[in-house]
């Protein structure tokens, strides 16, 4: 499938509905076309793997172009640069953690990277760091726990930023860790607890992470485990 062909394609699958129902989610919208995830999944398997594609994708500055890009890039020629490029053009929550879930979290140094980007000033650039945080605990079965381990004061420390897309990453970050394991789970517990005596305008963090975390379901489960 050619790039024009896959651009008309997207056209034909816009919903000017869909674009107006997207600021509800706190979606930017500007240059959104309304092309639904199921639609666009659809799409992508019509491509197939394909970095050229993906680099074209993202180059055209559309809201559901650059997800389909995250959807057909090749993990295995995706590039630092690349990455970091395309986190600087992030301007929405859901096409940055469309990019961790669907392609980032696959590429061999991406830990060293989430870690970078919690320490970015912009706001979706350090949303991407704890996004990340949260895909790989979720995907990446076979982690030690050191791995998460290292985390827990970056989501400490940037738990103070006041931004909502920034705060419920770290909460999310948080709360996927704290759900791997017992050990990592007792941990996630006691870094909450200290967040929440920092200062009552990050006690949400906290208090969200904690309900879960030390909830029955959550703690049964881990003890199967």
């Amino acid at each position: 499938m050619e790039f024009r062909e896959v651009m008309q394609k997207l056209k034909s699958l816009s919903s000017p509905k869909n674009v107006e129902g997207m600021a509800r989610f706190g979606i930017n919208s500007e240059s959104a076309l309304g092309v639904s995830t199921p639609d666009l999944r659809r799409l992508a398997k019509e491509i197939g793997r394909n970095h050229k594609m993906a680099q074209k994708l993202w180059s055209s500055g559309i809201h559901e172009a650059r997800i389909l890009a995250s959807m057909v890039d090749e993990p295995e020629k995706t590039t630092e640069k690349q990455m970091d490029k395309w986190v600087k053009d992030f301007d929405s929550w859901d096409v940055c953690d469309q990019c961790c879930m669907n392609l980032f979290w696959q590429v061999p140094f991406i830990y060293k990277k989430a870690k970078e980007w919690c320490s970015r000033k912009e706001e979706f650039e350090r949303r991407a760091g704890f996004a990340m945080i949260a895909v790989l605990a979720m995907k990446d079965k076979k982690a030690e726990d050191k791995k998460f381990e290292q985390f827990f004061p970056l989501i400490k420390k940037y738990s103070t930023d006041e931004r909502n897309f920034v705060k419920k990453a770290v909460n999310w970050a948080l709360r996927q860790i704290g759900k791997r394991n017992k050990n990592l789970n007792r941990k996630a517990i006691q870094v909450a607890r200290e967040i929440q005596k920092i200062d009552s305008s990050v006690k949400w963090i906290a208090t969200d992470a904690l309900r879960e975390l030390t909830s029955d379901t959550i703690q049964k489960r881990l003890k199967i485990k």
